[in-house]
């Protein structure tokens, strides 16, 4: 039996947030090279620019939309646009998101002495404004996607929803709570989304990526000096079975499994991608 049918995505259409991006971005050209057109959505108008011409220098359509995830009527807008220039929309890629270091705090553990202390960053110490800020872009900003481009698909009955969590969601990392309690409300929507819309036609799944090297990561993640990994990048590793850093391309291939039919009886799913890091344990 042949496969193809059931991973065929050509003619379809796609909008992918946070589109800019490296995974995102990533995940977006990929699905242009398998004849789906795109609609690139990031806030930075130059980062979906550049993504949009590369998939069209290799041969596949896409659109920039210079837009935030946060700011619904500017998303209905583009949903009139990309209903005007291709149709409906089929898939729903929500990519978008980001910590912000200053939600992070200093320290694993709080210890007694720390409470008094002035040179170190704890729980305390962050401001509600900022960790407000991170839950929105990665939380709210994946909700309202959903409420634009998911009515659409709601009508015509067809749909596949594919969010973006964490193994923070999973099991929340040190020093980073704002994050980590945003990418677990990501994972908790989805299966809420999944039995609401299970009438409609519509699924929605999520991945759970583990840590993939993006230049973001690699900033904080690597000795800008000496080029070694830090500290914690290496308890990163440890704690990975495969022992070593996912690549952005390594999320393509779930990604097209959850949007086409071949997993027409997948929804609600949170799927680990992560080298075992989530399965791991001493």
């Amino acid at each position: 039996m042949s496969t193809d049918p059931l991973f065929g995505l050509e003619g379809r259409v796609a909008v992918v947030t946070g589109g800019g991006g490296a995974l995102a971005g990533t995940i977006g050209q990929a699905l242009a090279e398998r004849g789906v057109r795109v609609a690139v959505v990031d806030l930075n108008e130059e980062n979906a620019r550049a993504r949009a011409r590369s998939i069209e220098e290799a041969g596949g359509q896409a659109q920039a939309f210079a837009c935030s995830v946060l700011d619904e009527p500017a998303l209905r807008e583009v949903a009139a646009e990309v209903e005007s220039l291709w149709g409906g929309v089929d898939f729903l890629l929500n990519g978008a998101g980001g910590n912000d270091p200053r939600t992070s705090t200093d320290r694993e553990f709080l210890e007694p002495e720390d409470l008094d202390r002035e040179d170190v960053f704890d729980f305390f110490d962050i401001d509600l404004g900022h960790f407000d800020q991170v839950f929105a872009l990665n939380f709210t900003g994946t909700l309202v996607p959903i409420r634009v481009f998911a009515r659409g698909m709601a009508r015509r009955r067809a749909g596949s929803i594919v969010n973006i969590a964490s193994v923070n969601a999973l099991t929340p990392l040190t020093k980073i709570p704002a994050y980590s309690s945003a990418k677990a409300a990501v994972a908790n929507l989805t299966r809420w989304l999944a039995v609401h819309f299970s009438h409609i036609g519509v699924r929605v799944n999520a991945l759970v990526p583990g840590f993939f090297m993006t230049e973001q990561l690699r900033f904080l993640h690597v000795d800008q000096k000496t080029g070694e990994l830090t500290p914690r990048a290496k308890k990163v590793v440890a704690h990975t079975p495969m022992a070593r850093y996912g690549r952005p391309e390594e999320l393509v291939g779930t990604v097209l499994w959850l949007l086409s039919d071949a997993s027409s009886f997948v929804t609600g799913a949170l799927v680990p991608i992560d080298g075992g890091y989530s399965s791991y344990t001493i």
